[in-house]
């Protein structure tokens, strides 16, 4: 059987960092006005997914920060 599993690049521990990274960026994102209108106004879509990264962020700050702390220590050390 040949190699039928993603590459490298799609990996696991790879998903999580961009999604943490999404969701940090989006909830930043939301603190600025003009950003907020333009980019997370949309609620459906492709845009929603910003949008509810944003939500996530903002609502679960804390949780979001553990994470990022406990990702880049996973990438520096473990990895």
């Amino acid at each position: 059987g040949g190699n039928w599993g993603p590459p490298a690049v799609y990996s696991l521990d790879g998903l999580l960092v961009f999604g943490l990274l999404l969701v940090c960026t989006c909830a930043y994102l939301r603190k600025v006005p003009r950003l907020r209108a333009w980019l997370l106004s949309e609620k459906r879509g492709v845009w929603g997914v910003f949008y509810k990264a944003a939500v996530i962020g903002t609502r679960l700050h804390v949780a979001v920060a553990v994470s990022c702390v406990l990702m880049a220590f996973y990438v520096l050390v473990v990895k």
